[in-house]
């Protein structure tokens, strides 16, 4: 089962975050394999981090919450929130597969949240910019949620045009790096 996780910075814990760093990428490291994609979302000058995104294929949902809530800075107080749902691998291949690279070119995490009828459940057309791309679901896998994508774009207007806008309560559209040992 694949899942979406989105921990995301309390403010003014950057100090914090950085202090547990090593501790955060020795987390990770036991979920190598398992990892789809990985990265922090950064501040709108792409200067400090501001959440941090993992995609990751565990067996089942208290896997997964293992996984989200026994990281490092979410036990220490870094996260003031976390986003944890079923999510779906539309492309089929990790964001290492992906023929861009890690570092070309702005990258966005698009996060399009749900309301009503499912939308852009095919991947778009243009799939080349693409990282990672899935719906986001219910724990159950039942119920659409909204839509998640990695996304590599000129600007943040063009990043959020991978999703449908007016099909979603909302969309948001954050800076977004590779992630991993650097």
């Amino acid at each position: 089962m694949e899942f979406f996780c989105y921990h995301r910075d309390r403010l003014d814990s950057l100090a914090l975050r950085q202090e547990l760093l090593e501790d955060h990428w020795s987390y990770m490291d036991r979920y190598g394999k398992e990892l789809i994609a990985r990265g922090p979302t950064l501040s709108s000058d792409g200067e400090e981090p501001t959440g941090s995104v993992h995609i990751v294929d565990l067996p089942d949902t208290a896997a997964a919450r293992a996984f989200a809530f026994d990281e490092p800075g979410y036990q220490a107080g870094v996260y003031r929130d976390v986003m944890l749902r079923r999510w779906r691998n539309r492309l089929g291949r990790t964001m290492w597969d992906y023929p861009g690279g890690p570092t070309e070119g702005n990258r966005y995490l698009v996060l399009g949240l749900g309301a009503g009828q499912a939308a852009d459940l095919d991947v778009p057309a243009d799939e080349d910019d693409l990282i990672a791309y899935g719906p986001l679901l219910s724990d159950d896998g039942a119920t659409w949620l909204g839509t998640a994508a990695l996304v590599r774009a000129s600007d943040p207007d063009t990043a959020c045009a991978v999703l449908t806008v007016g099909l979603y309560a909302e969309i948001e559209v954050h800076n977004w790096q590779f992630g991993g040992r650097r």
